[in-house]
């Protein structure tokens, strides 16, 4: 029976969770507003984590706005840091190099939503008086 999740998988979403909480308690930099990680990819020998993060903003943001390149500027500086932090944590003896990038995929859905929003005129799939068996229509 093959495995679940490999190695790999376990160490990046274990990763995952421990950058979340230590980007939130850790940086104190007011130019990193607030960051979520949403996923963390880890090479399979171990060298590299690439960490996918999403800004929680009212605007759409894309890879160069400038909040997101401060942000980023600020967390690849960091990096070392929060290697040790995740290292000491997670007690990998091989701790990957991290390398933080803007995730897009949030704006993307935004855009795709709003198209299909468009495409039917936010009409319901099902009007409210279509259903012919409903009880308010029957004479009894």
């Amino acid at each position: 029976m093959p495995r679940e999740f490999s190695r790999i998988d376990r160490i990046g979403d274990q990763m995952q969770r421990e950058l979340a909480q230590l980007i939130q308690r850790e940086i104190k930099d007011p130019r990193v507003g607030m960051v979520t990680v949403n996923a963390v990819k880890v090479s399979r020998d171990l060298g590299y984590a690439d960490i996918y993060i999403s800004l929680l903003t009212t605007d759409e943001l894309n890879a160069d706005s400038p909040e997101v390149k401060a942000s980023l500027a600020v967390l690849n500086k960091a990096a070392g840091f929060l290697r040790g932090q995740v290292g000491r944590a997670m007690k990998l003896r091989v701790v990957p190099q991290l390398r933080f990038h803007f995730d897009s995929l949030l704006g993307q859905s935004r855009k795709m939503d709003a198209l299909i929003r468009k495409a039917v005129d936010d009409k319901p799939a099902v009007g409210q008086g279509d259903d012919p068996e409903s009880p308010e229509e029957s004479g009894s």
